[in-house]
């Protein structure tokens, strides 16, 4: 499934916002995704493939990505370039009601590599859509992060725990399931 040379492979950053940064956030996995996530960054912005970064806006004036608060605002080490495209959502799926699909294949962009928070909410929903879409579509494990959370029988399951689960429902269905390194290859 990798691409071949000259073909447009897209990097998509899930909100990769200040609010994920917070220890309100809770107790998650993958402490180096950020690094990860740093070096997939760099790397497209040099061979200048397209770049989406997806912003989380609550619809809730209760939550910390309720539009004007500072947990909206991108990470610093993630702030876009002017050339680099933003996407707005306000549900997990970046693709609901957001344009997205349709600004990837004006470009002809069929390959997507996915990155950010977390891994079992709007990385999980986005990846499902671009694999529903037809995009061959790429969840790095080692970029991506979740959080700890009780499961429906009231168990409490770590972040790993959590985001395993998340990359076992997406992998040979949705996605193929690589680490950074695989993902580098790609270009």
């Amino acid at each position: 499934m990798y691409a071949t040379k000259n073909q447009r492979v897209a990097l998509i950053i899930i909100d990769m916002q200040q609010g994920m940064a917070t220890e309100k956030a809770g107790e998650r996995n993958n402490p180096q995704a950020e690094a990860n996530i740093q070096r997939l960054l760099a790397t497209w912005q040099q061979s200048q493939q397209s770049v989406v970064h997806v912003r989380h806006l609550s619809r809730s004036p209760e939550s910390p990505f309720w539009p004007g608060q500072s947990g909206v605002l991108f990470q610093p080490a993630f702030e876009p370039l002017a050339t680099e495209h933003i996407v707005d959502k306000n549900v997990p799926d970046a693709f609901t009601h957001s344009g997205l699909e349709r600004w990837l294949r004006v470009r002809g962009i069929y390959k997507l590599v996915i990155v950010g928070v977390s891994t079992s909410n709007s990385v999980e929903a986005t990846v499902r859509s671009a694999g529903n879409l037809g995009f061959d579509t790429y969840v790095v494990s080692d970029a991506t992060f979740t959080f700890a959370k009780q499961d429906y029988a009231g168990i409490y399951r770590t972040g790993e725990e959590v985001h395993a689960m998340s990359l076992a429902n997406l992998d040979g269905e949705y996605a193929e399931v690589v680490s950074t390194e695989e993902a580098l290859a790609l270009l």
